[in-house]
């Protein structure tokens, strides 16, 4: 019994190492759209018509400068969030996981006309996720919601 427990941490432990290791993905847009969700990847789209990677755009209204910074304030008061490109109404952000380390990456599109920012999030590795993409989407909202 004690053997398998080793052997099951062990186990653990490589694959968050490995997904921690993943190099990040080519993101951005094209015509105005997000990349698709692959099968077997864990990834949540605002753009997605499957139900399983389907997540809501966030609401936003105002000038897309200040949409564009509460956002990155939002995206860095989730844990692990840090902003890597922000351009005009786009940014890209990362996000590492409190316990295993696991690499996540988010990007946002803010559709003024629309009242929107579409949102795009995949995890680096395809295991031990736990649907943290969906979660720190939602957490995202949550901060950027309660904006000032």
């Amino acid at each position: 019994m004690k053997q398998l427990l080793v052997t099951t941490l062990i186990a653990v432990s490589l694959s968050a190492f490995s997904a921690c290791s993943t190099k990040a993905p080519d993101m951005g847009m094209a015509d105005g759209k997000f990349a698709a969700c692959l099968n077997g990847v864990e990834c949540v789209s605002s753009q997605a018509t499957d139900a399983e990677y389907k997540i809501a755009p966030i609401k936003a209204t105002g000038d897309p400068n200040k949409v564009t910074v509460d956002l990155a304030r939002a995206v860095e008061s989730v844990f692990g969030g840090k902003v890597l490109l922000s351009e005009g109404n786009y940014l890209r952000a990362e996000f590492k996981s409190n316990i295993l380390r696991t690499m996540d990456d988010a990007e946002f599109y803010y559709d003024q006309q629309a009242g929107l920012i579409q949102v795009h999030a995949l995890s680096r590795g395809e295991t031990l996720d736990f649907s943290d993409s969906r979660d720190r989407i939602e957490e995202v909202r949550m901060f950027f919601s309660g904006r000032r």
